[in-house]
């Protein structure tokens, strides 16, 4: 992993942001280029609100001033949240930032109460697996039913 250069900010924002549906853009960009037939609405969606307080969180990545990265939970049940599209720009990647981003959304879990989180990913998503993995998520069977979801994870925060 390279050092992380310049000036890292995570900042919570609402997930229907100029900035944060950008961003959101720009995953699904990359989500249609790694798998190929996949459609707007042919995954496991969400409103803004469902990344909001007081149940969840939405946040954005500036380095240097400039939005490189995003990610949210959203509640599932009382003990349980899912962390919801981790993203980084291709260009900022190995940096930390992902692992900033997903550590902070855990303790933003844990500040909600929720005893567990979750999240799911595809088999074309080495480098997101490979973070999840060295980050103590888990498999556990399916809770969605994404076409191209062949990873359901967990982790126990407390």
């Amino acid at each position: 992993m390279e050092k992380l250069g310049g000036e890292l900010a995570l900042a919570i924002e609402p997930a229907d942001s100029e900035v944060s549906l950008a961003l959101q853009d720009a995953f699904f960009a990359e989500i249609t280029s790694r798998y190929p037939s996949w459609r707007p609405g042919s995954s496991q969606s969400f409103e803004a609100e469902d990344l909001a307080p007081p149940d969840g969180t939405w946040l954005v990545a500036y380095l240097n001033g400039a939005p490189v990265g995003c990610g949210g939970l959203q509640r599932l049940d009382a003990e349980t949240g899912e962390v919801r599209r981790i993203f980084l720009d291709e260009s900022v990647r190995g940096l930390g930032i992902g692992r900033a981003l997903l550590t902070q959304l855990e303790e933003h879990a844990r500040s909600l109460g929720y005893r567990r989180v979750r999240l799911t990913t595809g088999d074309q998503q080495p480098e997101a697996l490979g973070l999840f993995e060295s980050s103590g998520y888990g498999e556990i069977p399916p809770f969605t039913d994404g076409p191209f979801t062949r990873h359901w994870m967990e982790k126990r925060l407390t």
